[in-house]
């Protein structure tokens, strides 16, 4: 059952990470007193802003939910991007885990609950207290090693991870995403570690290549995977590829189609988009039900 929607404030916060990094981010609720807390953990290179209207319609039906940018990006960059000194295991064991402590501080005795979109999805097994979180909800969260894929998209991937990505980062000092619609451009230390992990059969690995499983392992939740019929970023094999890193984790693996939906395509973003809305229901049901 759902609450009836009522009205949002949406705060902006500095969120200081364990490293002292300062953090953007937004928490959104209702003026009801909550008993969950939603936190959003965004695409590579994508703005927490991208995912205000979804994360307003959890605030309205009972959630108190907070959106962020990972260290790098959006409201989370500081100064130039050639300058940006990161990667992306910094945002799964700093960023996504210093967001979990901030919710547990500021929310204390609440149940936590998560919502993964792509790497967010990957980045949740990364950090060590993610057994604070009961359940996750992801969203096109997939393994990123590109032999996941079949037909032209795995040539593509292959490109891109093993020539294009390291090769303009090393001319350009950062790699220009926006130019290829992947999102905000990205550090150079962002970009190499991406492209280093997809090159990888095990995919999130440390610098000698070994698995970085240790948080995955040890994960009890639930987890709900939403495979996007029409998304070729996260076809389904990728996804149950990620999940296999959840080892204890209760998993369940969904299909959407975006006919679901009522729309005509989703890809790996419309689901947060407002073509994505008539799905919205089933993952605050399931997020409800937690």
């Amino acid at each position: 059952m759902t609450m009836a929607a009522s009205p949002v404030t949406a705060e902006e916060l500095r969120i200081v990470a364990r490293d002292g990094r300062s953090l953007a981010a937004t928490r959104y609720a209702a003026a009801c007193d909550v008993d969950r807390v939603v936190i959003v953990n965004g695409a590579t290179g994508v703005k927490r802003g991208f995912y205000d209207r979804y994360a307003r319609f959890l605030a309205e039906n009972g959630f108190a939910v907070l959106t962020y940018d990972y260290r790098g990006i959006g409201g989370s960059a500081e100064g130039s991007i050639h300058a940006e000194v990161c990667d992306m295991r910094q945002w799964g064991e700093v960023d996504v885990a210093s967001l979990i402590d901030a919710a547990a501080r500021l929310y204390p005795g609440k149940r936590l609950l998560a919502v993964g979109h792509s790497v967010g999805g990957q980045l949740f097994g990364l950090a060590d207290n993610n057994a604070l979180v009961d359940a996750m909800f992801a969203v096109s969260a997939q393994s990123g090693y590109w032999k996941h894929w079949s037909g032209p998209p795995r040539w593509y991937l292959a490109l891109l991870w093993h020539v294009l990505m390291p090769g303009l980062v090393w001319m350009l000092s950062y790699f220009p995403s926006r130019r290829i619609r992947f999102g905000e451009d990205l550090p150079a230390g962002v970009a190499r570690e991406w492209a280093r992990w997809c090159r990888h059969p095990d995919y999130l690995v440390d610098r000698e290549g070994c698995p970085l499983r240790k948080h995955f392992a040890r994960y009890r939740g639930r987890i709900r995977a939403c495979v996007v019929t029409d998304d070729w970023m996260a076809p389904r094999a990728a996804v149950e590829a990620l999940m296999g890193f959840f080892v204890v984790a209760q998993v369940e693996i969904a299909s959407l189609a975006p006919a679901d939906a009522g729309a005509r395509a989703l890809g790996h973003f419309g689901f947060f988009r407002e073509a994505g809305r008539p799905a919205w229901r089933e993952s605050l049901e399931w997020l409800q039900r937690q």
